[in-house]
C-alpha cells in the first residue's frame, strides 16, 4: 500500500491552520464529489482520499498523532506504551547493573504475540491499518444479490453485494484493509453503502409502500387494476364503493430480507382516486341526476 501524503492530498501546508485545511477540503469535496463527476473512476478515488485525509488531519489529536508516526498514526499509543516500557526496564536494568534481559517487557509479548526477545523488541508486529471506503447505490441495485469490484488504493477487490442491503449499512471484509507492519496481520475494510431511491416506492426495512391512481368509475363499480410492483405489474380486483386512501397489501412484493434468499417483505398498495376533469355537459346532468338520488 502507498502511503498517502494527507498534506498533499488537500494541497496544504505542514503548518497549515485548521481554517485552512478545512477551506481546502471544501473546495476538492465541491470539485471531486460524485455526483458531479458520475462514472469517473478518478475522481472517485481522489473523493474518498480527500475525505481520508480530512477526517484525519481536521482533528487536533489524530493531526499529532499523524505528525509524529506518519503512515502508523494509528498505532501511536502502543508505539508510546512500548518506549515507557522500554525506557522503565532499561532503567530496572541500570539500577541492578543486569543487562542480558530483555530491553522489551512483556507488553510486546501481550500485545502482538511472540517472545519479549532483544531481537523481536527491534521487529514488533503492528496490526494494518482499517480502510474505510463509501459505496454509492441505487435502490435498485440491491434488489438483487450481485457481485461489484471495487478499488481500493489501487487494489481490485471483488466483492458480493448481499440483495436487501440497507441505505447507512456498514460491512466489514476481513483482511483487506492497509498491509500489516513487520508480517503484522492486515487490516480489515469497512464498506459504508449510500443508497439512494430513484423510484416510485418508498422503503421502510423490508416493506414496500406504493400509491396507485384508479379512476372514480372504477371505485364506484369496481372492476381490475394494473398495479406496479417492484419487479413487474400484478392485476388487482377492485372493490366496489373502494374509498379513497385505501389500502391493500400483496404478500411477498415487497424488498427481499437481507441474506435470506427468496425472503421477501410486503407490498402496500394505497388507492388514489382520480376525478375526472373536462366533464361535458351530459355528464354534468348525470352526476347531478345522481346527486338527487342520494
Amino acid at each position: 500500500m502507498a502511503f498517502l501524503d494527507y498534506y498533499s492530498i488537500l494541497g496544504v501546508s505542514k503548518t497549515a491552520s485548521e481554517q485552512e485545511i478545512k477551506k481546502a477540503y471544501r473546495k476538492l469535496a465541491r470539485k471531486y464529489h460524485p455526483d458531479l463527476n458520475p462514472n469517473d473512476k478518478e475522481a472517485e478515488k481522489k473523493f474518498k482520499q480527500i475525505n481520508e485525509a480530512n477526517e484525519v488531519l481536521s482533528d487536533p489529536e489524530n493531526r499529532k498523532k499523524y505528525d509524529e508516526y506518519g503512515e502508523n498514526w494509528q498505532h501511536a499509543e502502543a508505539y508510546k506504551k512500548a518506549e515507557q516500557q522500554q525506557k522503565q526496564r532499561q532503567a530496572q536494568y541500570q539500577s541492578s547493573g543486569d543487562f542480558s534481559g530483555s530491553d522489551y517487557s512483556d507488553f510486546f509479548e501481550s500485545m502482538f504475540g511472540g517472545k519479549s526477545t532483544r531481537s523481536q523488541g527491534r521487529n514488533i508486529k503492528f496490526r494494518g491499518q482499517d480502510f474505510n471506503a463509501e459505496l454509492h447505490l441505487d435502490l435498485k441495485d440491491v434488489y438483487k444479490t450481485h457481485k461489484r469490484t471495487l478499488t481500493v488504493n489501487n487494489k481490485n477487490i471483488r466483492i458480493t453485494i448481499p440483495a436487501g442491503i440497507e441505505n447507512g449499512q456498514v460491512i466489514k471484509i476481513k483482511g483487506h484493509g492497509g498491509q500489516g507492519i513487520n508480517g503484522g496481520p492486515n487490516g480489515d475494510l469497512f464498506i459504508h453503502f449510500s443508497i439512494t431511491n430513484h423510484t416510485k416506492f418508498k422503503r421502510d426495512g423490508d416493506n414496500l409502500y406504493v400509491t396507485a391512481d384508479i379512476d372514480l368509475y372504477k371505485a364506484l363499480l369496481g372492476g381490475e387494476q394494473l398495479v406496479d410492483t417492484f419487479d413487474g405489474k400484478v392485476k388487482l380486483t377492485i372493490k366496489p364503493e373502494t374509498q379513497n386512501g385505501t389500502t391493500v397489501k400483496l404478500k411477498n412484493k415487497g424488498f427481499p430480507k437481507y441474506k435470506k434468499e427468496g425472503v421477501f417483505g410486503d407490498l402496500f398498495v394505497t388507492y388514489q382516486i382520480k376525478i375526472p376533469k373536462n366533464l361535458s355537459s351530459k355528464e354534468k346532468e348525470l352526476i347531478k341526476e345522481l346527486q338527487k338520488l342520494r
